[in-house]
């Protein structure tokens, strides 16, 4: 029965730790709150920005580019 007694003795003691880490949490969420911030991330509800098709097509062209490079070089090592 030590086991049992054992076992009790570890779920108190980590029930005691799920109750502290729940009231820290609360804290800090309280902190937060009142400096302005907010539990959640800065990003959500923002508008994110479009790009250009012009630039789309510039990175596409830059991409293509480098992977041509790149399977160049493979080629080249290759042979």
């Amino acid at each position: 029965m030590d086991i049992i007694e054992a076992l009790k003795r570890e779920e108190a003691k980590l029930e005691r730790n799920v109750k502290n880490a729940v009231k820290h949490l609360g804290i800090v969420r309280a902190t937060m709150k009142f400096f302005g911030g907010s539990a959640k991330p800065q990003h959500a509800g923002r508008n994110r920005r479009t790009m250009s098709a012009a630039g789309r097509a510039r990175i596409a062209r830059a991409t293509k580019a480098r992977w041509a490079r790149w399977r160049a070089a493979k080629a080249k090592k290759a042979a």
